[in-house]
């Protein structure tokens, strides 16, 4: 199918289609109940950059600008940019200890309820089959229709399946290229490098600050379509639950595209019988269209309309990286319950290495993870948030790039969470004295407490309630350090 063939199809579906492209019609489709249910997702950033595994993610990018580490990291180890390009990684991704049952079963074990594998990155290699890329893992490298096998296990295994595409930024993603000898200047490589835009508002130096602005330079039509065309193609093929974009779709001149997007794959989806949802940042779509996510990030306080944090396991890359470090797996469970405590879900990063196996210290947190969630899943899965979503002085701080450090959560801390009938209260650094100044007697939230629990214990909890707080005292010592769960019944 050609490209014009793919957008009278787009325009035939809509027509036909309950959802319109427009934020009206679109603004009627709603954040699917298994989302807000299950909570956890995995995001998975694999590809030719765990090659190298030098820097981040965008070593494509830095590898050609002269102002980053990874330029002449790159020319040390491999050599001038115009003698070895980006694209001379692609023979050495071989994937061969990729096994698509194993990482699933892993995540399964880790308490996942979806999975995101990034189908294609900003570097412009798709990890898919596609009639509109011929860089692609199925043509080249490791020869292998990854997103395809990651699907089948998916859904073998009963975990709900969602993809990434991170194709927009490819527009300009590779211009360094444009301002050295390099290999992006070759015409034989234009389809990979994509056309690298170069202009004074995509400068290498400033681009972090241009893009962000939703009314800076934007993309040419051509590219558009063939945006939208192949983004159809990805909903088509793989049919995710969650369709996730990175951050510069919310440029001005991808509106009627998002339009025509997000009704295409919403009608898709009713021809299907599922109910997916779109991940968003900044402001690419209207309140109530998408799911809005923050990257790295946390908010403060309850969102009144649902979102998703996602994060990383691996501090300073999203892929692989040799000398990368992790976070511990209590920063993970601690994060996952602050943001659910505010109507929100986690969807937390691995970067696996270039053979296709998982890192050690990220199978370790999600194995950690997992085993916590056997025991206090019960507060997070199928909860929703509650009047407040906790108590004590730690906080997160609101924004995008915020999870650097652990916060220093004290026994003063509480996290709460609700479902049918009980309150949930996570106490995010345990003791044996607990006391809840929340539930203290004659407080506004003055419900009746029949019963309290601690999840994965036996002990009888005997409490007392007074002006001060609500209080109790568990005879078994604590165990770690990871947060605890109290299943209380109010009435």
């Amino acid at each position: 199918m050609t490209v014009n063939e793919y957008l009278n199809l787009i325009d035939e579906t809509n027509k036909k289609g309950r959802y319109k492209a427009d934020w009206a019609s679109l603004a009627q489709h709603k954040v699917p109940e298994w989302y807000m249910n299950d909570k956890l997702g995995v995001f998975i950033h694999w590809g030719i950059y765990s090659v190298p595994a030098f820097g981040c993610e965008w070593y494509s990018r830095g590898m050609y600008d002269r102002n980053s580490p990874e330029f002449e990291h790159h020319k040390n180890t491999y050599g001038e940019q115009s003698t070895f390009g980006y694209k001379d990684f692609i023979p050495m991704f071989k994937a061969e200890s990729f096994n698509a049952e194993n990482w699933i079963s892993l995540f399964k074990k880790a308490g996942i309820k979806y999975v995101m594998p990034v189908a294609e990155h900003h570097d412009g290699f798709a990890m898919y089959d596609t009639e509109f890329n011929r860089w692609n893992s199925t043509k080249m490298g490791p020869c292998r229709d990854v997103v395809g096998e990651l699907k089948a296990e998916c859904e073998k295994q009963s975990i709900t399946f969602c993809a990434s595409t991170h194709r927009a930024e490819h527009y300009f993603f590779m211009n360094p290229g444009r301002l050295c000898d390099s290999d992006v200047n070759d015409e034989r490589y234009a389809d990979f490098y994509g056309p690298a835009v170069y202009t004074k508002e995509f400068d290498p130096e400033i681009i972090h600050i241009t893009t962000a602005d939703t009314y800076s330079q934007g993309a040419s039509k051509e590219w558009l379509e063939d945006w939208l065309v192949r983004t159809c193609e990805l909903v088509d093929r793989y049919r995710p639950s969650v369709l996730y974009f990175d951050w510069w779709i919310h440029n001005h001149t991808f509106k009627p595209y998002l339009k025509k997007l997000a009704a295409y794959y919403y009608n898709r989806a009713e021809e299907w019988g599922k109910e997916v949802t779109i991940n968003y940042k900044h402001e690419a779509f209207p309140p109530g269209v998408a799911t809005f996510d923050v990257e790295r990030g946390a908010l403060t306080d309850i969102s009144p309309i649902y979102w998703q944090t996602d994060t990383a396991i691996g501090k300073f890359s999203w892929g692989y990286r040799a000398d990368n470090e992790y976070k511990p797996p209590r920063q993970v469970i601690c994060d996952l319950i602050d943001i659910v405590s505010k109507n929100g879900n986690l969807l937390i990063n691995i970067g696996p290495k270039a053979d296709g196996t998982i890192t050690d210290e990220e199978t370790q947190v999600l194995l950690t993870l997992g085993e916590w969630l056997n025991i206090n899943g019960e507060g997070i899965y199928g909860t929703t948030h509650w009047k407040q979503f906790g108590e004590g002085k730690v906080n997160a701080e609101a924004g995008f790039f915020k999870d650097g450090d652990e916060k220093a959560f004290t026994t003063e801390d509480f996290r709460f969470t609700y479902k049918n009938g009980y309150l949930y209260v996570f106490q995010m650094r345990p003791s044996q004295e607990v006391k809840i100044k929340t539930l203290r007697k004659h407080a506004s939230h003055n419900y009746l407490i029949e019963s309290i629990e601690l999840l994965g214990s036996k002990e009888k909890i005997d409490f007392d309630r007074d002006e001060e707080a609500l209080k109790f005292h568990l005879k078994a010592e604590v165990e770690n350090d990871l947060p605890v769960c109290f299943k209380i019944e109010i009435g």
